[in-house]
């Protein structure tokens, strides 16, 4: 398959099934908002190096997690009935992606997070798009995630944890919350033994494509999710 060259006075992608063997797409275009929220709905999201120029992906098969389906080992309930562990919503977006900014992506030198990367999905979350789940203790913000929200899919980014199994259980929480919520699906886009154990499963694209279709005919709960 081709590598598509994006115009970045002309926002469109080409469809994702277009994309080579290892799921790249397409190179260039813009990261912005509207860029990011288009390619979101078309079911590709970007990954690339710190240097790199835009590379946008669409995976065959799609790495997803149905939230009704997230697997809570035993070990994971007592955390789960501890009280001192706090479930927020978006009351530290920003310091959820300078964590998740530390941690290194599967297959790519150092973090994929760069200020640029960063600073555009701060803008998401501005505009009621990007969310952060995330897990207190005593005052203490010690792991989480954040994703991008359309409809009723929620598409995850990163995870990071500052005590062991936060981040599990940030992501168990926001799956019940998902759930109560009617969600469709979470998008974890490229495979984790982590996300795997927790659920996790691959899927074909197509199927990822028709239930993104469903998913983004659901109302999208835009705006801060801290007070839903």
């Amino acid at each position: 398959m081709p590598l598509y060259e994006l115009d970045p006075y002309h926002m469109e992608f080409p469809h994702p099934e277009l994309a080579s063997d290892d799921g790249l797409l397409a190179i260039g275009g813009e990261l912005r908002a509207d860029w990011l929220l288009t390619a979101y709905e078309s079911g590709i999201f970007p990954w690339f190096n710190e240097g790199d120029p835009y590379l946008w992906w669409s995976p065959d098969p799609r790495f997803v997690l149905f939230p009704h389906l997230v697997k809570i080992q035993k070990s994971m309930r007592t955390y789960l009935n501890n009280s001192s562990y706090e479930f927020r919503l978006d009351t530290a977006f920003d310091q959820v992606i300078e964590a998740c900014s530390s941690v290194p992506r599967r297959g790519q030198d150092g973090t994929w997070l760069t200020n640029e990367m960063k600073v555009a999905y701060q803008s998401l979350h501005r505009i009621g798009m990007a969310h952060s789940a995330e897990i207190w203790k005593e005052g203490h913000l010690i792991g989480g995630l954040y994703g991008v929200s359309i409809g009723k899919i929620f598409f995850g980014e990163s995870m990071f944890s500052h005590e062991s199994n936060a981040s599990k259980l940030a992501l168990i929480r926001l799956c019940q919350w998902l759930d109560e919520r009617s969600f469709l699906i979470l998008d974890c886009q490229v495979h984790t033994d982590h996300l795997e154990h927790m659920g996790a499963e691959h899927i074909p694209r197509a199927d990822f494509l028709e239930i993104l279709e469903n998913a983004l005919d659901g109302d999208t709960l835009k705006g801060k999710w801290t007070d839903l």
